[in-house]
């Protein structure tokens, strides 16, 4: 569900994630979604609204298992 903050840059944020959780993660949501700035940002401000039970917000959707799929080192 596009939102008005789809159409413009947000203030930049920092997150920390391990390389070996935030490199796969970009695979899997250009899994889901293929065009865009950036689909992690997408996923990540879709969960948020979520959390937060805002009104009409759902899941981000999740892709098939892939690569992705298997904890690093396994």
């Amino acid at each position: 569900m596009p939102t008005e903050t789809d159409d413009r840059y947000d203030t930049p944020r920092r997150f920390r994630a391990p390389d070996s959780e935030w490199e796969p993660f970009a695979d899997a949501t250009r899994a889901v979604h293929p065009d865009g700035r950036s689909p992690r940002a997408q996923v990540l401000r879709e969960f948020i609204r979520w959390y937060m039970r805002r009104p009409g917000a759902k899941l981000p959707v999740r892709p098939p298992a892939g690569p992705w799929s298997t904890p690093a080192g396994d």
